[in-house]
């Protein structure tokens, strides 16, 4: 373990998925029910609050992002840890980031009726649907960080919803503990 993460006193986690499986409701119940204070940041609020993008797609009806900006906004803040990065993305951010990686995953009738109600273009249900089928994100989540921090959960319902962040707080207590005592130790 470097000396970087025990200096935490909270960790980094980030929350990903297709855009519909529920990552910002997760987000938010996280940063409210975790023993560790947890800042949620809405990735995709920040990039249009902070202007981090490039241009903006008509048609897509979403931001064309400026990455270096982005990480440059965000690496202060995700290297102190205290924070959970909710993205539909996440393989732009450092391995360094990363204490633990959750992938939401949605059945596909599910996530396309999601989406459908907030009024996304046929065209972008379409091509988020195909995603999330094809694991698109998992892959993502699991080529870019080491596997024992990638968790993939199922997000359908609020059963599921209280499930996971019950889960993510054990894992986060977990993570104070092994804090702990490795400071002791160290």
């Amino acid at each position: 373990m470097s000396k970087e993460s025990t200096k935490k006193t909270a960790p980094t986690i980030i929350i990903t998925g297709t855009p519909g499986v529920g990552k910002s409701t997760h987000a938010q119940l996280l940063a409210q029910e975790s023993p560790a204070p947890l800042k949620h940041i809405n990735v995709g609020d920040l990039v249009k609050e902070k202007n981090l993008y490039e241009s903006y797609d008509e048609e897509w009806q979403s931001y064309e992002v400026d990455e270096d900006k982005l990480l440059d906004e965000l690496e202060p803040i995700a290297a102190a840890g205290g924070v959970i990065l909710d993205w539909h993305t996440c393989e732009i951010f450092p391995e360094r980031w990363a204490d633990l990686v959750v992938v939401l995953r949605c059945n596909h009738t599910k996530l396309w009726e999601r989406l459908e109600s907030r009024g996304y273009p046929l065209k972008k249900i379409q091509e988020n649907n195909e995603a999330e089928i094809m694991e698109v994100v998992l892959e993502e989540a699991r080529s870019s960080y080491a596997q024992e921090i990638v968790v993939e959960l199922q997000s359908e319902g609020t059963e599921d919803l209280e499930a996971n962040v019950a889960r993510i707080v054990e894992w986060v207590k977990a993570w104070q503990r092994d804090q702990a005592s490795a400071n002791d130790s160290g």
